[in-house]
Order: C-alpha cells, then sequence, then structure tokens
C-alpha cells in the first residue's frame, strides 16, 4: 500500500465503531449497538470492534461504502484518501473537505434504539460518532475552513437531530446513493461555494448499474455489493424505494481480486442475496447457482449479507445445492434475516410482498420452513422482529409469540426491535416504550431466552478454532454468563 503524505485535499473517514473488521466477523458488529454494560468499556470494545490496522494511519481496509466513494472521486479526477479516526490529525492539515460515512450516528436505528432503552445508557455507536465530530483535529480543521459532508444509510437521523449538525459545523448531508452527487458537491466545496445544507438525491440522479464504480481498496471483511434495491415493498424499509440493479459476474469477481489484499474470503450483499439476477420473487437457479460456483473458485470462504424466509422457502433443492457448494470449505455461514412478525394478518398490512411467491397468509408456515431449510442446511440467520409497529394488535403479538415457540430448535439468534419510522412509514410515530404492555414483554423475554439458550453453540460454531479464537470464545461466553446472572438477579427466570 503506498502510503499518502498527507497533502491530499479530501479526506475520508468513519468513526471508530465502523472502522472495525470485528474479528473477522461481520456479526459481531451488531455488538456496537449496544449501551455500556457488565463488561468494561475497554474489554468490550475489544471483543466486539477492535480497531483495524493501519499503515501510516491509513486503514487496510474500510467500509464498503466509503469504499464506493473513493472510487467515484478516483475515477473523476479527484485525490482523496481514507483515513483510520484515530490519525486524522496529519491528514487535516491540508484539507479542505472531509467527507463521512455514517450508519447509525445517533443510535435511532432499530438494534440500537431497543438496546439502549433496556440499558438506559448512550449506544457504543453514538458515542463514538460524537466523540469523532467533537475531536480536536476536526474543530482545528474547521477554523481553517474544513468543509464537512456526510453520507451513508444513517443520514435520514439528522432530520430528528438537525440542531447537531449546526453545533458541530456540518457543511452538506447527502441522502441516498451518492455516485452521481459527491463528484458536484465535493467540487463546489473545493471551490468555497455554497453547500445544499441537506441534498436528497433525486431518481435521476441515482445511478444506474453502470454508473457504480468499482472499489479500489479492500473494504472490511471482504464485502461485495452483488446488487441494489428490493422488490419486495416491504413499507418500513428504506430500501425497497430504490430500483432493483444486480452486478454482472465480471464486476463481483474484479472486486473480490481487489479484496485478495487482505483476505480470501467474501460477503456477497444485496437485500436477499437468494434472488441474485432475478426480476421478480422468484430465484433465478442458474444465475444463483453459476455465481456461488465462480465465487467459490476465487474465495476459501462465502458468506451472505442477507436473504429472504420465502426466497429459501420456495426453493428448497436450490437452497440445498448452494449450501452445498458453499460448505465444500467451511462449517456454516451467516446472512440477516427479516421475520418481522409471526401474524399472517400483519404482514398482510405491512409487508404483503414478504411472503411471494407464496400468498400472505401462508407466512408462518413460510417461517417454520424457510428457517428449518436455513438450520438443515447451516446457515445461521440473525433474525429481526418488529415490536410496536403501526396497526399491531394484541393478537398479532400472540401469534409471534407462539412462533417462538416453533422456533425453538432452529439454531439462530432472533432480536425484537422497537418499530423505528422508515421507508413509507417514516411519517409514523416511533413506538413509546411506555405503550409496552404484557405481551410485548412476553416476546421480549422469550427471544432473550431463545438467544441464550443456543449462544454457547454459536459460539463454538462462530468463533475460529486458532488458539486466539479459542482464547476470544471463553470470553464471549463469559460475557453470556454476565448477562444470564445480572438478569436473573433482576427476578427474571431464563
Amino acid at each position: 500500500m503506498k502510503i499518502p503524505d498527507g497533502d491530499c485535499k479530501i479526506v475520508l473517514t468513519a468513526d471508530r465503531t465502523l472502522m472495525s473488521d470485528y474479528h473477522h466477523n461481520e456479526f459481531l458488529g451488531f455488538g456496537t449497538c449496544a449501551p455500556p454494560n457488565v463488561l468494561p468499556n475497554w474489554f468490550y470494545k475489544w471483543l466486539f470492534f477492535p480497531p483495524i490496522k493501519t499503515e501510516g494511519g491509513v486503514p487496510v481496509a474500510a467500509p464498503y461504502g466509503l469504499r464506493k466513494i473513493e472510487a467515484e472521486l478516483a475515477l473523476e479526477g479527484f485525490d482523496a484518501v481514507v483515513v483510520d479516526p484515530d490519525h486524522l490529525g496529519k491528514y487535516l492539515e491540508n484539507a479542505k473537505v472531509l467527507s463521512i460515512y455514517v450508519m447509525d450516528p445517533f443510535g435511532l436505528g432499530p438494534a440500537s434504539s431497543t438496546f439502549a432503552f433496556f440499558l438506559q445508557k448512550e449506544p457504543f455507536l453514538a458515542e463514538y460518532f460524537r466523540k469523532l465530530m467533537s475531536s480536536k483535529e476536526i474543530k482545528e480543521a474547521k477554523e481553517r475552513g474544513l468543509k464537512v459532508i456526510l453520507g451513508g444509510p444513517g443520514v435520514w437521523q439528522f432530520k430528528y437531530r438537525p440542531e447537531f449538525a449546526m453545533k458541530y459545523g456540518i457543511d452538506c448531508i447527502i441522502d441516498g446513493e451518492g455516485e452521481k452527487v459527491i463528484g458536484k458537491i465535493v467540487r463546489a466545496a473545493l471551490n468555497d461555494e455554497n453547500l445544499p445544507e441537506y441534498y436528497e438525491v433525486p431518481p435521476e440522479e441515482v445511478p444506474s448499474l453502470e454508473e457504480i464504480p468499482g472499489i479500489i481498496a479492500p473494504s472490511i471483511n471482504e464485502l461485495v455489493e452483488i446488487g441494489r434495491g428490493c422488490c419486495r415493498g416491504c413499507r418500513f424499509c428504506n430500501v425497497t424505494l430504490r430500483p432493483l440493479r444486480w452486478y454482472p459476474y465480471e464486476k463481483i469477481l474484479k472486486e473480490i481480486e481487489v479484496n485478495r489484499k487482505t483476505g480470501n474470503g467474501v460477503c456477497l450483499h444485496a437485500e436477499d442475496v437468494m434472488l441474485y439476477g432475478s426480476r421478480n420473487t422468484t430465484p433465478d437457479t442458474e444465475k444463483l447457482t453459476r455465481l456461488h460456483e465462480i465465487v467459490s473458485d476465487k474465495c476459501d470462504g462465502i458468506g451472505w449479507s442477507h436473504c429472504s424466509l420465502a426466497a429459501v422457502a420456495s426453493s428448497p433443492k436450490l437452497f440445498s445445492q448452494v449450501a452445498e457448494i458453499i460448505l465444500q470449505k467451511q462449517s456454516w455461514w451467516g446472512a440477516e434475516v427479516g421475520i418481522e412478525t409471526g401474524s399472517a394478518e400483519l404482514a398482510k398490512k405491512i409487508m404483503p410482498a414478504k411472503a411471494h411467491p407464496f400468498k400472505v397468509e401462508e407466512w408462518p408456515e413460510v417461517i417454520r420452513t424457510g428457517m428449518g431449510l436455513m438450520h438443515d442446511n447451516m446457515l445461521v440467520p440473525a433474525c429481526t422482529l418488529i415490536v410496536g409497529g403501526p396497526e399491531e394488535t394484541e393478537d398479532d403479538l400472540i401469534r409471534t409469540i407462539e412462533m417462538m415457540d416453533d422456533l425453538r430448535d432452529i439454531r439462530s439468534l432472533i432480536v425484537p426491535l422497537f418499530f423505528v419510522p422508515m421507508g413509507r412509514f417514516r411519517n409514523e410515530e416511533w413506538f413509546d416504550e411506555t405503550e409496552m404492555n404484557g405481551l410485548h414483554q412476553e416476546l421480549l423475554l422469550r427471544c432473550l431466552r431463545h438467544d441464550l439458550y443456543w449462544a454457547d453453540s454459536l459460539i463454538d460454531l462462530s468463533i475460529g478454532r486458532d488458539w486466539p479464537g479459542k482464547l476470544r470464545s471463553s470470553f464471549y461466553k463469559l460475557f453470556v454468563g454476565l448477562v444470564k446472572r445480572r438478569i436473573e438477579r433482576e427476578g427474571v427466570e431464563i
């Protein structure tokens, strides 16, 4: 890696919780959503988001979204450098633009806000974002005329914290896919022109497949995007507002090759990896199988970012074939999976296409079938449930509680998340925790029991078997044990 000399006019970064490889386990990154807890902060940080390796302050890998912006700026002829947040000082001395990638800057996301409610503390990711923005290095650079631009999936939260942007001197916030707009915003900043305070990317500036550049430096945990958008149209989700685009094999393989500088694995990223190459909710057998065959030839391991229960349940033979390809080189793999509710009636109201190609009335059976197939084929799902959403009834909660009983023997993590107004629900009211009733509490308790039941075996399965991995495994199990004891001291039976 060539180390920049510190004279770059454009610096890109992210806060400490995002600039980590999470011990090469992407799902440990969810630990950043939690507030300080039963472990000392320094120890918790080491367990869940240790600093990434750097060379001269430049991280060997960085968040994928940041890499895309870096690639676009390079394509347009700008000289930009990605810098670790702990090494900003040197690089900001002569910089004119600082671009910051945000995921959940105030902890308002579903996972963070839920954990914050239970522990009544600020999540780590919100704490470290504030520390970044209030750092001496950025303050001094602002006094020298530095322009600060923010982008990423978490910028929607600034609509709820507008005073923060003013207090910390944020000049421009870009909301949406930034490849076609970042160049003109940066150019205006370099020329000391006025910048829009909040720029919502209009449909005509959403990049086509051909306008999305390939990354030019490694992404954290070898993440590679294989597509954008989603065709299911769930009302609570921002992603469904974007057009569906699938990368060709060649584009995917080029990014895998870039990532080989830091590792030989890959995490395939899409809202539903099972639907790769498809234009509807039916998996494309030929394209999905071919994707995994050519990726497996290049990589020592494969992970998925997300997949849907309906796609898995509708194509059990295809799913087993893909699993067989993946498991040739590893013992398991993971993905984030949205269950959201065990109620067909609520599914009909908030996510009517979630069950396609099945009828929405079949959603509970789709859950059981899809989760069973994942268990049998060693895919470990990290599942989400929405708690307190619009139009939720007591009967809906009862159906979801009953579903938890059905999933007792399915190897998984299931996390209940308080409703956050996003997607087509962005004008709805936030779930007020004071409205939590006995059924809400029972559902949360069922999820907690399920996760603690599976915790030790999932740690054994997912943490490396070399001596550092075994050491970390013992500490993760210690953490789980401390959580259990704390809960039991509160009089809750686990």
